[in-house]
């Protein structure tokens, strides 16, 4: 009986089993094999539209003027900064000491 139980039992590895040079490595199933397979062939089909852009350059050179993308996004960077206080600069801050400042 104790000799099958130390035959029979599974070796583990020294320290922890989950990091190190030790560790038990998990059994690759076949869904992980197949979610490896679409996320490559995603990476693939994304390689593709990089290599062939809908626009050329010279097509592409331009467009968000002519859209008005420009103007907008300064319109919008306006607007945010209206929502914040000025900006105050050291002599702002120090204005009325130097009024004060009097000499006999």
């Amino acid at each position: 009986m104790r000799l099958a139980l130390t035959l029979l039992r599974r070796k583990m590895p020294n320290g922890n089993i989950f990091i190190g040079k030790n560790r038990i490595t998990p059994k690759i199933k076949e869904g992980h094999m197949a979610g490896l397979k679409k996320r490559l062939q995603q990476e693939e089909e994304n390689m593709f539209y990089l290599r062939h852009p809908y626009l050329t350059l010279d097509q592409s050179w331009g467009h968000a003027k002519e859209l008005g993308k420009h103007e907008s996004w300064l319109q919008k960077k306006n607007m945010e900064r209206q929502k914040y206080k000025p900006d105050v600069t050291i002599e702002e801050r120090y204005k009325n000491l130097r009024n004060a400042d009097v000499w006999d």
